[in-house]
């Protein structure tokens, strides 16, 4: 197992949402601006940015960890779909929540983080192999709670972002579970 480079795009990634936050922090500007406001053109930036943006930090830290660790799985365990599981559920799910979201400013990972433990999930039961199963297990145990979260009862909190981050995660599992080398060998 190659552990160290399964972690360069989860940390990389969580590295541009420290940077984003930090030079929030820093200056006057208000990044929550380019998160993503559904069917308008200033919130079309939101696709690209709104993931990399959080409103303080404990919003940001909520978001590190899992990222951090749905990543390694998802990179160490199949990096052959690694990639565009990761980048597909970035664009896929920031577009439909531009596209289906209520209005109001959109930021956080969080959809990107349902989206993976989505895809961790459904992506062992679809696929039925020993491995993918434990993993399945492993991932609803420890993030099953998630749940929760597609739920619109906290204010503020984009619940929209929850559900079509799932809803993508599991997309991507029905489209990849039947690639037949999901893992590189050595």
């Amino acid at each position: 197992m190659q552990i160290g480079r399964s972690y360069v795009i989860p940390v990389r990634f969580v590295i541009l949402m420290w940077i984003a936050f930090l030079l929030n922090y820093l200056t006057p500007f208000n990044f929550a601006l380019l998160g993503i406001y559904p069917r308008t053109f200033r919130g079309l930036s939101g696709i690209l940015f709104a993931p990399l943006i959080h409103g303080g930090l404990l919003h940001i830290l909520s978001n590190t960890f899992p990222m951090l660790f749905l990543g390694l799985v998802l990179f160490l365990f199949y990096d052959r779909i690694a990639e565009k599981v990761f980048f597909q559920g970035y664009l896929y799910t920031n577009i439909l929540v531009w596209i289906f979201a209520r209005p109001a400013y959109h930021i956080g990972a969080s959809g990107l983080i349902y989206c993976l433990a989505s895809f961790l999930i459904f992506f062992g039961l679809l696929r039925n192999d020993l491995k993918s199963i434990i993993i399945s297990i492993l991932i609803l145990l420890l993030y099953g709670g998630l749940v929760y979260g597609i739920m619109p009862v906290q204010p503020g909190v984009s619940w929209e972002s929850h559900l079509l981050g799932g809803v993508v995660g599991f997309g991507l599992a029905s489209a990849l579970h039947k690639v037949r080398k999901v893992r590189s060998t050595g």
